[in-house]
């Protein structure tokens, strides 16, 4: 099945240059190219991608209210947000995780791990490593406040969905959280599907969040 994915960037070479690696690699194709946020809004909703490759800092519209709005207008599904970043720790991270983003990516990372990333973020899975997401996700939820669900709006949850969440929030993935839990790899992303929908979040990254918000984990916590 191919993976269909928007570029959106200002800057003509790095788009030309993302554009090309992945219209090449295997399983990959490029639906289309944005200069700038709302550009990318337009095409988003004309060609419905499964990934879009986002700048957060671009004219017209920056790459946050883009995903905003891209993740508003398209649904059933809504495509995954892939955000460039120059900083990793970024104050326009912090928002953009807020807004939905579903991963990360630094505009220096490696040819051959921003395929990996693209495939990653199309699958479902955390592209960033556990110890980049404790750092991230800590340091935003100790300084900053979102609309997600403090403990109470855990109640909604089954025990293993609240547990599941726990080790979403530690950074492992649904292999790893199938193989703690004693579970097949499709039950957990199940459970991971279901408790986002109860919760009404919209990725991955999101439900990090709400487990340290909640309280569910706390900052330091490693297994």
């Amino acid at each position: 099945m191919t993976t269909r994915v928007l570029v959106a960037d200002d800057q003509a070479l790095l788009r030309a240059g993302l554009t090309a690696l992945i219209g090449t690699a295997e399983g990959l194709e490029v639906v289309g190219e944005a200069e700038h946020g709302a550009q990318a809004v337009d095409l988003a909703v004309a060609t419905r991608p499964d990934v879009v490759v986002m700048d957060i800092r671009m004219p017209v519209l920056d790459g946050i209210a883009a995903t905003e709005r891209i993740l508003a207008a398209v649904t059933d599904p809504s495509p995954r947000i892939l955000i460039l970043t120059t900083f990793d720790l970024d104050e326009y991270v912090y928002r953009a995780l807020g807004a939905g983003a579903a991963g990360f990516l630094l505009k220096e990372t490696p040819p051959l791990r921003i395929i990996a990333a693209v495939r990653a973020v199309a699958a479902g899975d955390v592209l960033i490593s556990p110890a980049v997401t404790h750092r991230l996700v800590e340091t935003y939820a100790l300084h900053h406040r979102t609309k997600l669900p403090d403990r109470d709006g855990l109640a909604g949850l089954t025990a293993r969905e609240v547990e599941v969440l726990r080790l979403v929030a530690l950074g492992l993935d649904n292999a790893q959280i199938a193989h703690r839990l004693v579970l097949s790899e499709s039950t957990v992303k199940t459970h991971v599907k279901n408790l986002m929908g109860k919760l009404g979040l919209r990725s991955r990254a999101q439900a990090v969040i709400a487990a340290y918000e909640s309280g569910l984990v706390t900052p330091g916590t490693t297994t």
